[in-house]
């Protein structure tokens, strides 16, 4: 198995997006977070923003353009960007008409992206935000809000991105999306696992002679084997499946998605496409304009999808609407690139074949909220984007970003600030350390990205922390700022969840007595585990880092109301926290992205609840062992071949 080919693993993301806006500079320019059309729409027009990690690419900066999206946010390989970056794209793309957003139905994009939608609000845009719930794989029919969004994003991109052209209103642009939604159902199926860029290994293997059915797109393993088959027994498992899913009412005629993952050839998508066209011919169905090729992809993944798209009036018309974007394409924009209303043109199959440098225009009218050369800060190709000014683009909810000016009471609060640096830098350290290993627990059930993004957002921490020391600032300040940095860097679940601790750890220590170390060390981490829960909506028992959180905060609140020192409370929260973690082996994770896995995660250890104690062991200053659970961190791979794969050290809390 190769890697993929990258300069610099740790910034391919980057690379990637300079390289692709350089590509289409015609057709969309590059805003911190993301991209937005070079040319923008008319002001009166409701935006369509989408997003997501990266790694699925035609989607989700592919899509860009007139007829599908106005923007979209892009962060790390299968990792949610951050809200920082949901809100600058968001900005950046609204008119005065408002701004709709649109995700799969991830918890890191969830939180992010709703986080991101009340702060558009309180700076007057009118946001709303949307998920897609496609995959029939991932929960039961009557569970449809648990599902995964896949490759039926594009069908929802698509029928917002027609209703928003026609001049829509924002409360129709959205009916209109959440109308493709309950419309549409995709099953996947996996021959072979991906690499992310810089690994050794695939995040999962299929075994000889099977396939893997009920595959995302994020790494993960489908959720189970089926016979390797031919091509015809293939049509007819997806398709049989998803007609058991036809809504009530449906009529015969129906859009089609025949997907490649990454590393299907299109000839074999073309013999796979005649059996379901025969298969669908023969169920009596009218296939209209269907698309064969890479619509939204997972690295280099050996697999397909299938998707069905149940048309009415509406959504036969929005669904041929013309679209020209870098990498979709359909039929013909009218003269001045502008998506005529109630057009119902369209060329069939678009598939991901658009060239660079293209033609594409946009209606024109004023600028969007970074002016037309895109404002201060605005990176374009061939600059960082990550390091962009982005004064204008941070939350307010939940991290607290601390207040400018000198903060500094006295010496002890100066001394407070040094230990907060220092604190950090073990904390970076100490993940360094367990990158690959969290990597590999989280490749069981998960994506494999737990121990990079978390080693990610640790030096983002601990190098904002040290910036505002430098700058003159107490502890307390460091520590928001930290949890700021946190948040942004990493994204995914585990950036914004950090975050949110950090900074209500930073209020408690604020409010607290310096004169009784134990209680207020407990106070601040008590805070930290609640804003945590009530951010990601979890409690004990949900297989995530609360189920090791809770325990341990638990054991140093007991520990403050004996009295005890400080270092005999962390000896007994430390061992609390081990023995919990070591005890979500035996659970089944009921949110996050491992949820739809839950079998396959028994008897391995939640990466989210092992990693939080070592992050509190290496910040209380003891060995990095006191914090490691070493009978569920294995040097090797913690499963073999053909039972799940390798992971590697990409980061994504659960």
């Amino acid at each position: 198995m190769v890697s993929p080919l990258a300069d610099d693993p740790a910034r391919f993301v980057e690379d990637a997006l300079e390289g692709f806006v350089d590509l289409y500079r015609d057709q969309v320019r590059l805003v911190p977070g993301g991209v937005v059309r070079a040319v923008p729409a008319p002001r009166s027009q409701v935006a369509v923003v989408v997003g997501g990690g990266s790694g699925h690419y035609p989607a989700f900066c592919g899509v860009v353009g007139p007829g599908v999206a106005h923007g979209a946010v892009v962060g790390n390989v299968f990792t949610s960007p951050s809200t920082a970056d949901a809100v600058s794209v968001g900005a950046a793309a609204a008119g005065d008409a408002g701004v709709l957003m649109i995700t799969g139905n991830y918890a890191g994009d969830v939180m992010n992206f709703t986080l991101a939608r009340d702060e558009l609000r309180r700076r007057g845009v009118d946001a709303h935000f949307l998920v897609v719930t496609d995959d029939v794989a991932s929960a039961p029919a009557d569970e449809v809000d648990r599902r995964r969004g896949i490759a039926g994003d594009l069908v929802v991109f698509k029928a917002a991105g027609a209703a928003a052209a026609e001049g829509a209103s924002l409360d129709a642009v959205v009916a209109a999306a959440e109308h493709a939604n309950a419309r549409t159902r995709t099953l996947g199926v996996a021959f072979d696992g991906c690499t992310l860029p810089g690994a050794d290994a695939p995040l999962f293997t299929v075994p000889d002679g099977v396939f893997g059915l009920g595959v995302g797109i994020h790494g993960e393993p489908g959720i189970g084997e089926v016979p390797a088959c031919t091509a015809s027994e293939l049509a007819g498992l997806l398709v049989d499946r998803l007609l058991e899913e036809r809504p009530d009412g449906a009529g015969p005629r129906v859009a089609v998605l025949l997907n490649g993952l990454g590393r299907t050839k299109y000839e074999e998508l073309f013999v796979l496409w005649r059996a379901v066209r025969a298969r669908l011919d023969a169920a009596g169905l009218e296939v209209v304009q269907p698309d064969v090729g890479e619509l939204v992809t997972s690295l280099d993944m050996a697999g397909c999808s299938l998707t069905l798209v149940w048309l009415d009036e509406d959504l036969e018309r929005w669904w041929t609407a013309p679209a020209q974007t870098p990498a979709y394409r359909k039929g013909a924009l009218p003269a001045g690139g502008g998506v005529a209303g109630g057009s119902d043109a369209g060329s069939g199959a678009a598939g991901a074949g658009a060239t660079a440098g293209s033609d594409v225009g946009a209606g024109a009218g004023a600028t969007g909220a970074w002016g037309a050369d895109g404002g201060p800060g605005t990176p374009r190709a061939g600059e960082t984007r990550r390091d962009a000014a982005v004064d204008d683009a941070w939350p307010t909810a939940p991290v607290a970003v601390a207040e400018a000016g000198p903060r500094v009471v006295d010496d002890a609060d100066a001394a407070e600030a040094a230990a907060v640096v220092d604190a950090l830098r073990r904390v970076a350290d100490v993940l360094a350390d367990l990158e690959t290993r969290l990597g590999r627990l989280d490749a069981v059930a998960g994506d494999g990205d737990h121990g990079r993004g978390m080693l990610r957002g640790s030096r983002a921490a601990a190098d904002a922390a040290a910036a505002a020391a430098q700058d003159g600032h107490g502890g307390v300040a460091c520590l928001q700022d930290a949890g700021h940095a946190w948040a942004d860097r990493a994204g995914g679940t585990s950036g914004v969840l950090w975050g949110a601790g950090l900074a209500a750890a930073a209020d408690a220590l604020a409010a607290r007595p310096v004169g009784d170390p134990t209680a207020r060390v407990a106070a601040a981490v008590r805070a930290g585990v609640d804003a945590v829960a009530t951010l990601g909506k979890a409690r004990p028992g949900d297989k995530t880092m609360l189920d090791s959180g809770e325990p341990l905060a638990a054991a140093l609140e007991a520990a403050a109301a004996a009295g005890d020192a400080l270092d005999a409370a962390w000896t007994g929260a430390l061992a609390s926290g081990r023995t919990a973690a070591a005890a979500t082996a035996d659970l089944r994770p009921q949110v996050g992205r491992a949820r739809p896995l839950a079998e396959r995660s028994v008897g391995t250890p939640d990466p989210g609840a092992v990693s939080l104690v070592a992050v509190l062991a290496a910040a209380a200053g003891r060995d990095p062992q006191e914090g490691v659970v070493a009978d569920v961190l294995p040097a090797t791979p913690v499963l073999d071949d053909g039972a799940g794969g390798t992971g590697t050290d990409e980061g994504e809390q659960r």
